[in-house]
């Protein structure tokens, strides 16, 4: 009575293209998952760059807002003429 029944323990055509369905599914998550675990990084990292980025635009524009004073004061205060490329063309043109 015990008799194994090959029909019973066989997995018909349909069962095994759904196992190698799932299976394909299952290694595409985990690709899927693989890329955007290295996405989240790469835009992390790129934050950081856009970060330091910007600190250093910030300190270079006040840099260059400092010198334009102090070009200016110099102007008024020693009589600096501006400087004129007529004027100061060399000789041989």
């Amino acid at each position: 009575m015990n008799e194994a029944n090959p029909k019973n323990n066989s997995v018909s055509k349909p069962q095994i293209d759904s196992l190698a369905t799932q299976a394909d599914l299952q290694l595409q998550l985990v690709e899927l998952q693989m890329n955007m675990s290295h996405l989240e990084l790469t835009v992390e990292r790129l934050d950081d760059v856009i970060t330091r980025q910007d600190k250093h635009i910030q300190t270079l524009q006040r840099q260059l807002q400092f010198i334009y004073k102090q070009v200016e004061s110099q102007d008024e205060e020693a009589g600096v003429a501006p400087f004129d490329v007529m004027a100061d063309r060399p000789p041989h043109y």
